[in-house]
C-alpha cells in the first residue's frame, strides 16, 4: 500500500484526506448517542475534540494539501463532539446530583433506625 505525503495528490488528481476525520465525525456522533451514559459518551467526545483540534492545526497549516470534504467531516465531528460531550457532562452533575439527594435521604432513614435492639 503506498502512502501520500499532505502535498502529493493521489491517483485520479484527488487531494488527500485530512488525517482522522473521518475518526472524528464517528466519534462525536458516538458521543451523542452515548451521552445518556456519560462513562461512554465523556471520553468518546473529549477525545474527538483532541483529534479535531489536531487535524484542524493541520489544516491551517497547509489547506490547499488537503480535500476541503474532509475538512467539512471533521467540523461536523466537531460540533458532534462538543454537543455529546455538554450532554454527557450534563447527565454527569444530574447522576451525581441524583445520587447525593438519594444518599443524604437513606442516611437519614437509616441513622436514626434502632440498630442496637437488635443484638
Amino acid at each position: 500500500m503506498e502512502t501520500t505525503s499532505p502535498n502529493q495528490t493521489q491517483p485520479g488528481g484527488l487531494l488527500p484526506a485530512l488525517p482522522n476525520s473521518t475518526a472524528v465525525l464517528v466519534l462525536g456522533i458516538l458521543s451523542i448517542v452515548f451521552c445518556w451514559c456519560w462513562i461512554v459518551g465523556l471520553p468518546l467526545g473529549i477525545v474527538a475534540l483532541a483529534l479535531a483540534t489536531k487535524a484542524e492545526k493541520l489544516f491551517r497549516l497547509g489547506p490547499s494539501n488537503y480535500h476541503e470534504g474532509s475538512y467539512k467531516n471533521m467540523k461536523a465531528g466537531k460540533v458532534c463532539a462538543i454537543v455529546g460531550t455538554s450532554l454527557s457532562g450534563l447527565y454527569f452533575v444530574v447522576a451525581m446530583i441524583y445520587w447525593a439527594i438519594l444518599g443524604t435521604a437513606f442516611w437519614s432513614i437509616f441513622s436514626n433506625f434502632p440498630w442496637q435492639n437488635f443484638k
